[in-house]
């Protein structure tokens, strides 16, 4: 087989294999223009695969499971939280007096491997009033800007709601060895993340 019979195969596999990006570059796309239709998703499908095409990712190693149940928890509990987030910031925004106390927190999450580490960023990051400003994939360290950090508790309650996230995120979407590594065995599902949280950065405010 010529070079040239094996570019449009290529091209379809690799296409194949990243799915998930195309699907979410045109769900992205019709969340922008505020309208399903027809026109609007096949634009989306279309910018998608030229985005895909142009400018390919490296491959993410990623072996995990999805597990439905888990998966409806972690979705549901984190639209739950868009909306409570969504009705505190309207209302710190029109409520008098001063400014709420921001912070930047540092949490050291359980495991550091890219999708992981990503989806729990991203997640955070879509939540209203948190916001994920670097993060650092060799010592698998998020710094989160919380906007009122003494409204939520302090630092200590932004760390334990953000590995309770990515223990949802792991406990969704991992395998059973990398919840094994993170401590986070079915069996121990309720109690893991008192006993396995690991060593923790101090914040910088």
């Amino acid at each position: 087989m010529s070079p040239q019979s094996r570019r449009p195969a290529d091209l379809v596999r690799r296409l194949g294999s990243q799915w998930h990006a195309l699907v979410l570059l045109t769900a992205v796309w019709v969340l922008l223009w505020g309208d399903l239709s027809w026109a609007n998703v096949l634009a989306g499908a279309a910018i998608a695969v030229s985005v895909v095409t142009l400018f390919p990712l490296p491959p993410v190693d990623m072996h995990g499971t999805v597990r439905p149940w888990r998966a409806l928890v972690l979705v549901g509990r984190f639209v739950a939280d868009l909306f409570q987030a969504s009705f505190e910031v309207a209302a710190k925004a029109f409520r008098p007096g001063p400014p709420p106390h921001g912070a930047i927190v540092a949490v050291r999450l359980r495991n550091p491997e890219d999708a992981y580490l990503t989806i729990t960023a991203v997640m955070s990051s879509l939540v209203p009033g948190s916001l994920v400003v670097e993060a650092r994939r060799a010592t698998g360290v998020v710094y989160l800007h919380v906007l009122d950090v003494d409204a939520v508790g302090g630092p200590e309650a932004v760390r334990r709601d953000t590995l309770a996230l990515e223990e949802r995120v792991l406990r969704a979407f991992a395998s059973d060895a990398v919840l094994q590594r993170c401590g986070l065995t079915p069996e121990d599902a309720a109690t893991a993340p008192q006993a396995t949280t690991p060593g923790r950065e101090k914040e910088d405010a």
